[in-house]
C-alpha cells in the first residue's frame, strides 16, 4: 500500500475523538507555551558529554524529552529534577556520563522522537558496551540509514539485534570508549538531524569532526544553525563558513547553566488561532534573537493577512479579514500550520521545499492531503510540498497518525468549523502535553470530554 492510500484510509487503530472547540468569536488571548523541544534534547545531549554537572532551566517535560531523559540514565548520566521557576515544571541538572565506565548493555527507546533515534547513537559510541536502539513502530520506518553508515565509517559497530547490516531500527551501537573522528562524508538531504547528531558530539571524538554533506540540499538547515549556536555557547569551536562543511574542534564541553527559550514552533497553532478566529493572541517572552525554526512566524502569519507586532518581549498577532494564501517555502516543522490555515484561506497556497516531511512521525504530506481532503477541502501533494485551494469545509474526523502536528492542525480546522473531531489528541504530549487544557484556556471555554461536543455535529 502506498503511503497516500494509507494516509487516506486513517490509522489502522481506532482512538478516542476530542471535540474541537468552534471559536463563535474572535479569540482575545495571551498564551505561554512550554520550552522548546529541540533546544531541550540538544541541552541534555551536550550535558551528558560536559566537563561537569550542568543545569537546565524552564526545559520541556514533554514525552520526547523524557525519552531523551531515559537514554542518557540508560547510557550513565545522571538526570535530576530539581526544583525551578518554570510554570511547567522542574529544572534539570545533569550530572555527565562517567569518564571511565565498565562494560554494560543500555537499552534504548526512542518512541517517535527523531532526536533520540538520530541524536543518542553517537553518543552512545562513547560509551563502553552495547546499546540496542528500538521505538514505536512507525520510528521503523523513519530514516536512519545516513547516521548507522556515518557511524561505520568512523569505525563503530554497529548491527541488528541479530548481528545482520541494519538500515533503520531496531540496531544495535557497540561503544568502545572512544571515536577517532577526521573528516567524514555523508548525505544528510532525508533529515538535518544528521548533521545536528554528529556535530553534538564531534568535540569529544579524538581527532574532532570534519563533516562534509554530500548529496540534494540539507532540510531544515535553520535546525543546524541552531546546533552550531548552542555548541558555540557552551566553548565549542564550529567552523561552518564553507557551504556543506562543518568543522568541530577536540576539546572539552563546557558545563552550563541554561534557561530553555519557549518552543516557539509550538506557538504557532495559538498564533494560528488569531488568524482563524479573526482575533488576536499574544506570546509573551518572544526572543528578540533565536535560531528557532518557529520564529519565522513573524513573517508567515503577516503574509497572510495578520497584523504582526513584537514590542517589550510580547508577539501580537491579529488576524484580519480574510486568510491570504501565497508561496511558502522551507516551512519545515511548521507546515502542518500552514497547511491547516492555507485549508481555509481565500486564495491557493503552495507550500515547497518540504519533500522530507514524508519520513516525519508520519507521511505529513500524504496525511495533511487526506484530513484536508476528507473536510471537504481540496489538496493534493507535489514532488516537493503541497497545493491547496479554496473549498468548503464541513465538520468531520481529523486522523493525527500519532503526529503531534497533525492533531495541532486538526484543532485550527476546529476553530472555523464546526463540528472537526480530532483522533487522538494526546499525541500532542509528545512535544506539549497540556495542549488540550491550553487550548480550550485560550478560548475562554471548559475542557470539554472526548465524548461531549463543543462544535456541532461531525459528518
Amino acid at each position: 500500500m502506498t503511503a497516500a492510500a494509507a494516509a487516506t484510509e486513517g490509522p489502522a487503530l481506532p482512538a478516542e475523538h476530542w471535540s474541537a472547540p468552534f471559536a463563535s468569536r474572535p479569540v482575545d488571548a495571551t498564551v505561554t507555551v512550554p520550552g522548546s523541544k529541540s533546544l531541550t534534547n540538544r541541552y541534555l545531549v551536550l550535558a551528558a558529554l560536559a566537563d561537569g554537572p550542568s543545569r537546565l532551566r524552564a526545559p520541556l517535560h514533554s514525552r520526547d524529552s523524557a525519552l531523551m531523559i531515559d537514554a542518557l540514565r540508560q547510557l550513565g548520566a545522571t538526570v535530576t529534577e530539581v526544583p525551578g521557576d518554570g510554570a511547567f515544571g522542574p529544572d534539570l541538572q545533569v550530572v555527565p556520563l562517567p569518564a571511565a565506565a565498565e562494560e554494560s548493555r543500555a537499552r534504548i527507546d526512542c518512541g517517535l522522537a527523531g532526536t533520540v533515534m538520530r541524536f543518542v547513537p553517537p553518543l552512545a559510541a562513547l560509551r563502553n558496551g552495547a546499546s540496542v536502539f528500538d521505538g514505536d513502530p512507525h520510528a521503523r520506518k523513519r530514516p536512519m540509514g545516513t547516521i548507522i553508515e556515518a557511524l561505520k565509517a568512523l569505525g563503530v559497530e554497529v548491527s541488528a539485534d541479530d548481528g545482520s547490516a541494519p538500515a533503520s531500527l531496531p540496531f544495535v551501537v557497540h561503544g568502545s570508549g572512544t571515536v577517532r573522528g577526521g573528516h567524514l562524508v555523508i548525505d544528510a538531504s532525508a533529515s538535518s538531524q544528521f548533521v545536528s547528531a554528529l556535530l553534538l558530539v564531534g568535540a569529544r571524538f579524538e581527532e574532532g569532526l570534519h563533516l562534509e554533506h554530500v548529496g540534494k540540499p540539507v532540510p531544515s538547515l535553520d535546525h543546524i544553525n541552531m546546533t552550531v549556536a548552542v555548541l558555540r555557547g557552551v566553548g565549542v569551536s564550529v567552523d561552518d563558513s564553507i557551504p556543506n562543511h562543518w568543522v568541530v574542534a577536540p576539546g572539552p564541553i563546557r558545563a552550563f547553566d541554561q534557561r530553555i527559550e519557549q518552543d516557539l514552533s509550538n506557538a504557532g497553532p495559538f498564533l494560528a488561532a488569531a488568524l482563524a478566529s479573526h482575533g488576536t493572541v499574544r506570546i509573551p517572552n518572544w526572543p528578540e534573537e533565536t535560531q528557532q525554526v518557529g520564529d519565522l512566524w513573524r513573517g508567515i502569519l503577516a503574509r497572510m493577512g495578520a497584523k504582526v507586532t513584537l514590542a517589550d518581549g510580547v508577539l501580537t498577532v491579529t488576524g484580519g479579514a480574510e486568510i491570504k494564501g501565497g508561496d511558502f517555502a522551507d516551512t519545515s516543522e511548521l507546515a502542518p500550520t500552514v497547511a491547516a490555515l492555507c485549508a481555509l484561506a481565500s486564495g491557493p497556497s503552495r507550500l515547497s521545499g518540504i519533500a522530507h516531511l514524508r519520513g516525519h512521525e508520519t507521511d505529513r504530506l500524504a496525511a495533511l492531503v487526506a484530513e484536508i481532503n476528507r473536510l471537504g477541502g481540496d489538496a493534493e501533494e507535489t514532488s516537493d510540498g503541497l497545493v491547496i485551494r479554496p473549498a468548503p469545509l464541513h465538520a468531520g474526523v481529523v486522523h493525527s497518525y500519532a503526529d503531534h502536528r497533525m492533531a495541532t492542525a486538526g484543532a485550527i480546522l476546529g476553530l472555523a468549523v464546526p463540528g472537526v473531531q480530532v483522533e487522538d489528541i494526546a499525541t500532542t504530549s509528545k512535544t506539549m502535553p497540556d495542549f488540550p487544557q491550553l487550548w480550550t484556556a485560550m478560548l475562554g471555554q471548559d475542557t470539554a470530554g472526548p465524548e461531549e461536543p463543543s462544535g456541532g455535529p461531525a459528518h
